[in-house]
């Protein structure tokens, strides 16, 4: 049966026991570690900014009965909401968290976007998976404040609904701004659809029963927006008809925290009646840009500025080729609920993408001619999903290699038809323009069909760290390798 990328797989089985959850692609074989490379990560976090405060925080990852707004579903959860807890603290502190492992089988937390210490990252082989029942700390200071998030680096446990908000501050930082809303995108199927291991299952057999749920190719993605189409998008963890909501004062100056936890879904986000100022893209601050909306791919981050009018006004993020939206609900007066079917002229408007993005001034990386040139070839397709890295998946994965030190220049050369939000552990990149002049600074970068995108990286971070596509689908099916220190 020819399965289209805009499908939703029948609910055959929406009610599976949640034992399968963690089917995690296998590593490659362990190779001997660089030598010297403990005491150069340790070196490396010893001159990383220190303030002598340590936050703590515990974690417990297990199943638990998630009410969405009105659908209660059985799935995985850290303290048995979603998102999870906000963990939060300043550059410099050190953030130690731990992590009960109320599972049935090994789960990690990483770290996302947070240039940390790589024997902390929570993807193995650089950190130890944690077995169940047992429980782990994570030890580790940001030396970059920013918007980020964390989610296990094993199988499809994120798309189960095992996420949470990290935010480091930076109290020199001015603040312009009154009041501060996170907001987190989900695409949710886990206890309302098939699982996401059947999901996985059905899209590399077509074995399973599915229905067309409609959808459009999108022109901001180059292509079709994604495999899968979800019975839910979620706006920190609530169906539409049943909106989260933030309240503030008019004229008042917001500070929104856009973050993509969806596995298969980019969304176009915008809140009617407000333009938005972009701020800050993946953490790192951006020359500032006045928008409608803004495009994010799995895995990244956008911070913007509004000013709050007066009245309720509805927050929707359409799932980007799909038929389907996010909402949430700004108030600040007492007043009627367009409706979930609404959407914002301004979704048509302005939309920031990485493209039309510059980073600011003290954030750029300083001029030098690249030592290395490495290149991640991005293949594969819907007959057979198979994803690669430079033709292989990631059990035969070769490791790109850095030595520290080195400026490198990454090409993501796409030979699929498939877009794909690139992202790079433990560093972040200068997006380069096609004539080599410097975008934003990012850890998460669209790549779209047949095309290239080149991004330069200083390689200061020593360890292993992992290299991947963020569409949950097609890295467990194969596309992710290593960036290895030598």
């Amino acid at each position: 049966m020819a399965l289209s990328r805009r499908s939703f797989l029948a609910a055959a089985a929406a009610g599976a026991a949640l034992s399968a959850c963690a089917r995690p692609t296998a590593p490659p074989a362990p190779r001997q570690p660089a030598a010297g490379l403990t005491e150069a990560i340790a070196r490396t976090e010893a001159a990383r900014p220190h303030t002598g405060r340590t936050v703590t925080a515990h974690l417990r990852a297990g199943s638990s009965d998630l009410d969405l707004g009105g659908p209660v579903v059985r799935s995985l959860a850290y303290d048995g909401r979603v998102a999870g807890p906000v963990v939060r603290g300043n550059v410099g502190d050190e953030l130690a968290v731990t992590v009960t492992n109320g599972l049935d089988h090994p789960t990690s937390v990483h770290w996302h976007g947070i240039a940390l210490r790589n024997d902390m990252d929570g993807a193995a082989p650089a950190t130890p998976e944690i077995a169940p029942g047992a429980d782990f700390t994570y030890r580790f200071t940001s030396p970059v404040p920013g918007t980020y998030w964390a989610h296990p680096h094993a199988g499809l446990d994120t798309d189960y609904g095992l996420y949470l908000p990290v935010i480091v501050d930076d109290p020199a930082e001015p603040g312009d701004y009154d009041a501060e809303w996170i907001v987190v995108l989900d695409d949710w199927t886990a206890g309302v659809g098939p699982d996401p291991h059947q999901i996985l299952d059905g899209l590399r057999s077509r074995g399973m029963s599915m229905h067309g749920m409609g959808g459009a190719a999108s022109p901001l993605l180059a292509g079709d927006g994604g495999d899968v189409s979800y019975p839910y998008y979620l706006v920190n963890g609530r169906i539409p008809s049943a909106a989260t909501g933030f309240t503030a004062r008019a004229g008042q100056r917001l500070r929104i925290r856009f973050i993509n936890a969806a596995a298969d879904t980019a969304f176009r986000v915008a809140l009617a009646g407000h333009p938005m100022t972009v701020t800050h893209t993946d953490g790192y601050p951006v020359e500032p840009v006045d928008v409608d909306a803004v495009l994010l791919g799995m895995g990244e981050r956008y911070d913007v500025l509004v000013t709050a009018a007066d009245g309720v006004f509805p927050l929707v993020a359409v799932a980007e080729g799909k038929n389907g939206a996010a909402r949430a609900l700004l108030r600040t007066r007492v007043g009627s609920d367009p409706g979930p079917d609404f959407r914002p002229a301004e979704l048509a408007g302005r939309v920031a993408t990485a493209a039309a993005l510059s980073a600011a001034a003290p954030v750029r990386l300083a001029p030098a001619p690249p030592d290395a040139q490495l290149q991640a070839v991005l293949s594969g397709g819907m007959m057979g999903y198979d994803w690669r890295i430079n033709g292989r998946p990631f059990t035969d994965a070769v490791p790109l290699t850095v030595a520290e030190s080195q400026r490198a220049v990454l090409h993501f050369v796409n030979r699929s038809m498939m877009w794909h939000p690139m992202h790079l552990h433990g560093h972040t990149f200068e997006v380069l323009r096609s004539d080599g002049a410097p975008g934003p600074r990012k850890d998460t970068v669209i790549v779209a069909p047949m095309t290239s995108v080149a991004v330069a990286f200083d390689a200061d971070n020593p360890g292993v760290w992992m290299l991947h596509c963020h569409n949950g689908y097609h890295m467990d099916a194969g596309m992710m390798t290593t960036l290895e220190y030598v």
